[in-house]
């Protein structure tokens, strides 16, 4: 069941909502007026044997999306436009339910696998996109799902039964289903550390758009960091931009398991520019802004058990070892900004030391969007399981493409000065990692 006052916004309606201004957490500012609409933009030619399939499929608007000019280089510099006609090929081999989701779930976690490989220097580099860009592995993603959505195998395939093999695409192709540490006490000394990152977003406003939470997850993934306390060990996932997936409940369906064998967590995604931020806290609170789907949702955070859910949780995070540590050339902050409605009150309040008692969230420290979203999802399972871990959410700097680049009309996919931004921001992730598993 929905939370009473939760409201749904569809596509069609989306525009009455992208003014808010509380949308600041995953950097997500309102669109500029002069944004290029994605009609404006060349797409390739295509065959008239896919556009006749096209026609007859229902494609996301981010499937959607993948026939315009940007992802199809994307896809073309880095190589991975040769993912999708291999899923073709392995489909056609399925004769039967079952056949189909080994092909999905080997198919995916390739994927994923590919792009963490491409990201950590292992294998050739299949194109002239540097290693450590996110973004392939989106697209290609979308490639698949896209063909996944329009299969049409001979042994009939029920939309329930097509729905399923999409979410086991999504989860193997996103590394959801491949965070896996020993037991405790098997690797005895060495921490466990699970990461999060996020899809890139605000795809409409700027279709190149690279997340360098995404990034720093394919650069971490399965690495050792080495600590003063001895070796630790990090697995990574990156999800979707999309309030449907959280409210069905993908965050704890793939955290549970990790975190219940993990030392520590952090969920990351993009905020503000020029800084990162530890948030303090994080709000049960949906404010709106669209999503990657053009879908917008406003209401209390939908999770289990509403009865006992509170309005806020708490990083457990050692962020003051975390902002006093030389991590790299961005300030981080301790954020302990939120907005609220007090208790007795009406009106929203922004209370820049934190909650107070009995208060209803209307932000947290990283706003009202997904990665507050996130971020209270996974502190209220740590706390609903007992977890005494240390835990919490990290924004990242926003990703910016060099001088002379920032307009997506006229520029480029990619440029040095955007790479070295993306670099620095990840080397500097893996170092608050380090300083977190440290102090804990």
């Amino acid at each position: 069941m929905r939370p009473l006052g939760h409201i749904r916004v569809r596509p069609e309606l989306l525009g009455l909502v992208l003014l808010t201004t509380t949308a600041l957490a995953l950097g997500a500012p309102p669109p500029p007026a002069a944004a290029q609409p994605l009609a404006a933009q060349p797409a390739p030619a295509r065959s008239a044997t896919a556009a006749a399939t096209a026609t007859t499929a229902a494609f996301t608007v981010e499937e959607r999306r993948l026939d315009l000019a940007v992802p199809q280089e994307i896809l073309r510099r880095s190589g991975f436009d040769a993912v999708a006609p291999d899923f073709v090929r392995s489909l056609r081999g399925a004769d039967s339910y079952a056949e189909a989701e080994r092909a999905v779930v080997r198919s995916g976690g390739r994927l994923w696998q590919r792009a963490v490989d491409r990201a950590q220097g292992r294998g050739p580099a299949r194109g002239d996109l540097s290693r450590d860009d996110d973004r392939p592995l989106y697209w290609a993603r979308l490639a698949l799902t896209r063909e996944l959505r329009q299969w049409q195998p001979e042994f009939g395939l029920s939309e329930t039964a097509r729905t399923a093999l999409l979410g086991k695409l999504e989860r193997s192709s996103r590394g959801q289903d491949s965070m896996d540490f020993p037991a405790r006490g098997a690797a005895k000394g060495v921490k466990r550390i699970v990461l999060t990152g996020f899809d890139p977003f605000t795809l409409d406003r700027d279709i190149r758009i690279s997340n360098p939470s995404g990034a720093t997850a394919l650069a971490l993934d399965g690495t050792v960091i080495r600590t003063a306390d001895g070796p630790a060990r990090i697995e990574t996932a990156v999800f979707p931009v999309r309030w449907g997936d959280f409210a069905d409940g993908t965050v704890e369906q793939a955290l549970r398991g990790p975190l219940s064998r993990a030392d520590l967590f952090t969920t990351v995604s993009q905020g503000r520019v020029g800084r990162i931020d530890v948030e303090r806290f994080n709000g049960a609170w949906r404010g709106g802004f669209g999503d990657n789907e053009n879908v917008s949702e406003t209401g209390l955070v939908p999770v289990s058990d509403q009865a006992s859910q509170p309005q806020w949780t708490t990083t457990s995070l050692p962020y003051r070892a975390i902002v006093a540590a030389d991590t790299g050339r961005f300030p981080v902050y301790d954020n302990t900004s939120v907005t609220e409605v007090p208790a007795g009150g009406t009106a929203p309040v922004v209370r820049p030391d934190g909650p107070t008692p009995g208060s209803a969230a209307r932000a947290g420290g990283g706003g009202d969007y997904l990665s507050n979203e996130i971020a209270y999802r996974a502190t209220l399972l740590r706390d609903r399981l007992g977890l005494g871990i240390p835990g919490g959410h990290v924004h990242t700097p926003v990703l910016q493409f060099g001088a002379g680049n920032t307009d997506p009309a006229t520029g480029t996919v990619t440029d040095p000065e955007f790479v070295q931004n993306r670099l620095d921001i990840i080397a500097q992730l893996r170092a608050i990692v380090t300083v977190a598993a440290e102090d804990s």
